[in-house]
């Protein structure tokens, strides 16, 4: 039964429930995910790790959470969203509560493998709420969904006051207390989507595991994901990347920088759902087009050295420029956050999962790949806006590629075209 048939008789207060229960579940996700952040910096001190060592234990929930969207994106498929999201946050709650029994460096990246779950999370409720909305609000409700991104603010602000009273081992156990009661309260208080209602009522046919990656031949989902590698991988890569540029550039002390990426990312997720509305009003294909054309030239202004090598060449974008245009850049990109998973539903309403499974992936291992890539390139090159560079080559790519796609689907649209239709 068709996924728009069901939203029909779902009720306005079913459908609210879903996505704000979704939503703040989501929140709660994104500042576990996030939560070696701050207590990395006292667990670094703490263990004597060496700069590598510190970056890979920030880095592994942030990569097994991309990398598990895929897999959890499909099992939402199958087996429900309610409980896959239930189940997602228990095991990242239970991980994280392990994180605070920790000692050893090697038991502190297994915890992590766990607390990566928690981002995991992103994909099952992206299935699970699409169903619950016809397409001409889906835009709009997984923009909303989407803005649980602001949960990273939630660890920055508040963690420290934890760590700083109580210890690093205190947050993991609130955190993980915090997950743990927000899966209850998810179970208790939320049905199971529509689609999975249907298949479970009509009892159909349950496709095979391989059935499930079926959708991921068609070039046109990659194509998508690398819109997300950039929308979402490239925003929090710039949130990640902020204090070390404005630092090393414009020599900010380090709270001012602190303050300025915090500043970045917190609109960052609020317009997303924003952007969201839009994608409904006017059309995702207009927004992803706003975004990288204001993207491209964000970039290319950004990518004009600041400082050069050892300070050697003038510096060309003064500090009030460079704090105006990447303002303009991350707000631009959040409302694209929300346009290419407009798509997903519209384009590939019976495998959300699975599709948005590896769209999520991509744009997750984007905020893990992009900081290495900016931090090779300053290192290779003597240029700070050496990361501009690389994200301007990302957009140019994304952008002749969706042209060129979008001209050959109306080209094959007018050759299917009945003749005289034109003159109807």
């Amino acid at each position: 039964m068709p996924a728009l048939h069901q939203t029909q008789k779902i009720s306005a207060s079913e459908q609210a429930r879903a996505l704000w229960v979704s939503t703040t579940a989501f929140t709660i996700c994104f500042a576990v995910w996030t939560i070696f952040s701050i207590i990395g910096v006292r667990i670094k001190d703490e263990l004597g790790l060496t700069e590598a060592q510190f970056g890979l234990l920030i880095g592994m929930p942030i990569l097994t959470g991309s990398l598990i969207r895929i897999v959890l994106g499909i099992w939402t498929g199958r087996y429900g969203g309610r409980l896959v999201y239930t189940v997602t946050m228990v095991a990242a709650a239970l991980a994280t509560f392990l994180l605070a029994h920790a000692t050893t460096y090697p038991e502190m990246l297994l915890a992590g493998l766990g607390v990566g779950l928690a981002g995991g999370s992103f994909a099952v409720g992206v299935a699970y709420v699409s169903p619950f909305f016809p397409p001409e609000k889906q835009g709009t409700a997984l923009g909303i969904f989407g803005a649980g991104n602001v949960g990273a603010a939630v660890t920055k602000f508040a963690a420290p006051l934890v760590l700083v009273a109580f210890g690093w081992q205190v947050v993991a156990q609130i955190w993980a207390a915090v997950l743990l009661v927000t899966a209850a309260v998810f179970w208790f208080s939320t049905n199971d989507d529509p689609q999975f209602r249907a298949r479970h009522n009509h009892q159909a046919p349950r496709k095979s595991f391989l059935q499930e990656f079926e959708p991921l031949r068609n070039i046109q989902v990659w194509r998508f994901a690398l819109y997300y590698f950039f929308a979402f991988g490239g925003f929090v890569a710039l949130s990640l990347w902020l204090p070390r540029y404005l630092v090393g550039v414009y020599g900010f002390r380090i709270e001012t920088a602190g303050m300025i990426a915090a500043a970045y990312s917190i609109p960052g997720s609020i317009f997303r759902a924003y952007g969201g509305m839009l994608s409904d009003k006017i059309g995702a294909r207009k927004i992803m087009y706003a975004m990288f054309t204001v993207a491209a030239v964000a970039t290319l202004i950004l990518s004009v050295p600041a400082g050069g090598a050892g300070g050697v060449m003038p510096i060309a974008v003064t500090p009030a420029v460079f704090v105006c245009v990447i303002f303009v850049l991350g707000f631009f990109m959040s409302l694209g956050k929300a346009a290419v998973y407009k798509h997903i539903p519209a384009y590939y309403p019976a495998s959300v999962g699975a599709v948005g499974g590896i769209v999520g992936m991509m744009g997750g291992l984007g905020g893990f790949v992009l900081p290495i890539a900016f931090g090779f390139l300053k290192d290779a090159t003597g240029l700070w806006s050496s990361c501009f560079m690389l994200l301007f080559a990302i957009v140019a790519v994304s952008l002749v590629w969706m042209t060129a796609s979008i001209r050959q689907f109306k080209r094959r649209a007018e050759e299917d075209m009945p003749a005289g239709a034109f003159a109807q």
